[in-house]
């Protein structure tokens, strides 16, 4: 089998419920292949295995971590832990030479990513966080109509939001309200989503000052389970907010406003068919004489997609890996910058959050 043929063999690190998501996109895209799956107990891997469909003559089974860090067969991991075990695992999994996709949030705070980022960059791994919706050729459509400055103009302004309401079950047993093992709670979570896609318009720019809003709500643990926050660009004089929540309404949209157009959908981060996704977009809207009406409509922008958007994800990571497996290239940088931002402006909600909503200066 040639290099081009030569499919990267993932190993999952975890049976969390997201990881059956992920087994069925390693197994959909075409140069990767599901090689072996660890739990902490060789039981809860089998029966993930099982439940999942995913037995074959080639898959390995572990009943612990390490025995998967330390298989040479084994090229990269996805890694669905609890964010408070990632530093240890992400990290000895970079010193095992494995390429690491890893669930976010990435960590509890940059200090932590910045040590785990660290240990990828010294042992060659690629690094990339497990945000799907970047990787649908939707995302890649709308940035290619935001940037056309005659077309949108400037980016004014931003909203996002990323909500759900799972019950009480999930607010006092889910890890992710969890303080020793999720602590970040809705702004790790949901959170996560929703300053990503506020940077993703911005070009990554990290804005200038960040400021909670006080419409925090906590479990009795202390974990975080709303939030809100406003971010602010002065150079560019771009304002943005979002909201985050456990305890709302399913919401995943996304508005971005320019200067001459507007981009906006309802489903960002999960997008409501595998088939194909679509964005309403506007470019120079008026109002008609007399104010009655507008002289246009948003376009709806329709794109179509062959795979689900993790299944893109694995897809492009893969090929990341290939690269460096088979051609001597180095990792591709754009994700871990891509991460660690996000971790900078989620702690700075953190930190504006613990001083009482006061600003933070990025």
């Amino acid at each position: 089998m040639s290099n081009d043929e030569t499919p990267i063999r993932f190993g999952i690190i975890g049976c969390a419920e997201i990881a059956r998501k992920i087994s069925r996109a390693i197994n959909l895209s075409p140069n990767s292949t599901l090689y072996a799956l660890a739990s902490r107990s060789i039981e809860k891997a089998h029966n993930f295995a099982i439940k999942n469909k995913l037995f074959s003559d080639s898959l390995k089974i572990y009943g612990n971590y390490r025995e998967i860090l330390d298989d040479p067969f084994v090229d990269a991991v996805y890694m669905p832990l609890p964010t408070t075990f990632h530093l240890h695992w992400a990290i000895l999994a970079a010193e095992k030479k494995k390429h690491l996709l890893l669930e976010k949030p990435t960590a509890l705070n940059v200090e932590e990513l910045d040590k785990i980022l660290d240990a990828c960059d010294k042992n060659g791994v690629q690094f990339m966080d497990a945000s799907m919706w970047y990787h649908h050729p939707r995302t890649g459509k709308m940035k290619e109509m935001i940037v056309d400055s005659k077309l949108f103009g400037q980016v004014k302004a931003i909203h996002s939001s990323s909500s759900y309401a799972p019950g009480q079950e999930f607010l006092e047993n889910n890890i992710r309200v969890k303080p020793d093992l999720d602590a970040l709670g809705a702004l790790g979570d949901a959170g996560w989503y929703c300053i990503g896609a506020i940077l993703w318009a911005m070009n990554q720019t990290l804005p200038t000052t960040v400021t909670a809003l006080p419409n925090v709500a906590r479990n009795s643990a202390g974990v975080i389970l709303t939030c809100s926050a406003s971010l602010y660009w002065e150079k560019e004089e771009t304002v943005a907010t979002f909201y985050c929540s456990f305890i709302a309404h399913e919401t995943m949209d996304l508005r971005v406003y320019g200067s001459n157009g507007t981009c906006y959908l309802y489903d960002f981060i999960l997008p409501f068919g595998e088939d194909s996704a679509s964005f309403n977009f506007t470019s120079g809207a008026k109002f008609v004489d007399l104010h009655i009406g507008w002289n246009l409509k948003p376009q709806v922008v329709e794109v179509t997609s062959q795979l689900p958007q993790e299944g893109y994800m694995i897809q492009e990571f893969a090929s990341l890996v290939k690269a460096i497996k088979f051609s001597r290239s180095k990792p591709e940088s754009k994700w871990p910058h891509t991460s660690r931002i996000t971790q900078l402006v989620l702690d700075a909600v953190n930190k504006s959050i613990d001083t009482g909503f006061q600003p933070v200066h990025m």
